[in-house]
């Protein structure tokens, strides 16, 4: 079975201004792509007048719910603090990076983590490389239109998350998949009929549970190893779905060459 990189990657170089170029047809290169604005802020608090060119190759879907777009600022940030010369740590980065939204600092470290406050305040956690199977529709989704959707009944005393984060220390896949669980889901899914048939698929190819990531639409299915996630990912492919098998990342999720 053919193994597909589904990681961005960005190629950073001096220039007079600061621009960002892509070959994908639906990525924006204007002041809503997240990487473009990381530049924009870090120059601005650091008060350089350096400029950038940016060359994005991007593998991981966009507005699919992977944090595909908080990847690239994220690395943008770390790339940037090398390139301008400024060797900021991470911690003054993180600053930058909860401007442009409340995962990017999650991105500057990897890892598993849990998130507390708006999502802002990580406490590393000793997960492991989990197998896991990707599953995307092929149609995007509106962020804040599903956010737009959670209403104060839907909120949680932090409880799922707590149990996640012992379940991730457990490094049990069985416990994993056991406390699955999206709030987003609940809007996403009753709009996205696709989202109940991805999970369906993917339980009925083995998957040891399944729910959507992030704000959707793509949905991750739990395997018992990685071998198992390329078996199921065999099984659940199908023409209008794009569809990988994958493993957690333990360690960095920004690597700078």
């Amino acid at each position: 079975m053919q193994t597909v990189d589904l990681s961005d990657r960005l190629v950073l170089e001096d220039a007079d201004v600061v621009e960002l170029r892509t070959t994908a047809p639906d990525v924006p290169t204007d002041g809503t792509n997240l990487a473009l604005r990381a530049a924009l802020a870090l120059r601005d608090v650091a008060g350089s007048s350096r400029g950038v060119r940016i060359t994005l190759e991007k593998r991981i879907p966009v507005a699919a719910g992977l944090g595909g777009g908080s990847t690239d600022a994220a690395a943008v940030l770390v790339g940037l603090s090398r390139l301008w010369g400024l060797r900021w740590p991470m911690a003054r980065l993180a600053e930058v990076g909860v401007t442009l939204g409340m995962d990017v600092p999650f991105f500057l470290h990897g890892g598993a983590a849990l998130g507390t406050g708006r999502g802002e305040r990580l406490e590393a956690l000793a997960g492991c490389a989990l197998g896991l199977v990707l599953v995307n529709p092929g149609v995007g989704a509106s962020t804040a239109e599903i956010y737009g959707g959670v209403v104060p009944a839907m909120y949680s005393d932090g409880g799922r998350a707590r149990r996640m984060a012992a379940a991730l220390r457990s490094r049990q896949p069985g416990r994993v998949a056991a406390n699955l669980g999206n709030t987003l889901e609940r809007v996403a899914a009753p709009r996205h009929r696709e989202v109940e048939q991805m999970e369906a698929a993917l339980l009925a190819a083995g998957a040891l549970g399944a729910s959507m990531s992030g704000s959707g639409l793509t949905v991750v299915g739990v395997a018992r190893s990685y071998d198992h996630a390329r078996q199921i990912r065999a099984r659940v492919t199908r023409a209008r779905w794009g569809c990988w098998a994958v493993r957690a990342l333990r360690g960095p999720a920004i690597r700078v060459r």
